[in-house]
């Protein structure tokens, strides 16, 4: 299905980008950090600010793929007590308000299993989430839930690494759709970056496996960088820069300032322009 067509939010988006002639900006955010109310604030905001696509994290006590930002961000939510029903209830509010962003659920697969496959597909669905990036389901285990997310619609975006070679990339493509996340180094999450010439011969390997659109993550923390990976691929992802912000806005007891959410789509607006100016 690597090289269908998918007339969701996410193919329409990305159809969009190439008409303009740029790279998009994908932000990741935790749902609920580091409250409910403020995470909802910031997700409403994105858009505004200049996310094209947004990825919502689902927070979990393990997140082993994750850096110490991200786990940090996750711990914050799930203090707060966010669960995965508030953060479909999140986009499902943020949907009230915004018909064109596609979202994106990223996280890991025991709180989908714990809430239930068939019931979380069918929330989701309703809900207007768009895609799932499930980072501890292997293409082996398709049918538990990637096959039955394809059924109702959901797109379901696979990451490739810098060990994924050419025997293996057919088996991580063979169902995915919307786009594929390339994680630029190998490693956690916010630990380092890759170069951006380094990056440009991955992205251009993968497109010689697939049609669908290459949106490179990991590690990727200013305007700069972000435009720079812009230029050489179809989206540059941010999430620790971002979730860093959010925790730099918090008081020793945890408590966000007054100022988080605007710091936060401030810096998004930052990156935005960056990507904007990439391919200028």
């Amino acid at each position: 299905m690597s090289g269908a067509a998918n007339q969701g939010r996410i193919s329409r988006r990305f159809a969009a980008l190439a008409d303009e002639g740029r790279g998009g900006l994908i932000t990741f955010v935790t749902a609920g950090d580091p409250d409910f109310d403020t995470g909802t604030a910031i997700l409403g905001g994105l858009p505004a600010a200049g996310a094209d696509v947004i990825e919502l994290g689902m927070p979990f006590t393990d997140p082993m793929a994750d850096g110490p930002s991200i786990q940090a961000s996750s711990l914050r939510a799930l203090r707060s007590g966010q669960t995965l029903k508030k953060t479909l209830a999140m986009v499902r509010a943020f949907r009230a308000g915004d018909g064109d962003t596609p979202v994106v659920l990223m996280g890991y697969y025991n709180p989908i299993y714990i809430y239930g496959n068939e019931a979380f597909l069918t929330d989701a669905r309703d809900a207007g989430v768009d895609g799932l990036i499930v980072v501890d389901l292997p293409p082996e285990e398709d049918e538990e839930l990637c096959l039955p997310a394809i059924s109702r619609g959901l797109n379901f975006i696979r990451l490739a690494t810098p060990t994924t070679d050419d025997a293996r990339l057919p088996r991580v493509l063979a169902n995915t759709s919307g786009f594929v996340y390339y994680v630029s180094i190998t490693g956690i999450t916010g630990a380092k970056s890759a170069a951006a010439d380094t990056i440009a011969k991955a992205v251009a390997r993968l497109h010689r496996h697939t049609e669908l659109p290459v949106a490179v993550g990991f590690g990727i923390r200013t305007p700069e960088h972000a435009a720079a990976v812009a230029r050489v691929a179809d989206a540059a992802v941010v999430g620790s820069a971002l979730v860093d912000r959010v925790k730099a806005n918090l008081d020793e007891a945890g408590r966000p300032g007054a100022g988080l959410v605007d710091d936060v789509l401030g810096l998004v607006g930052d990156l935005a322009t960056g990507v904007r100016a990439a391919r200028g």
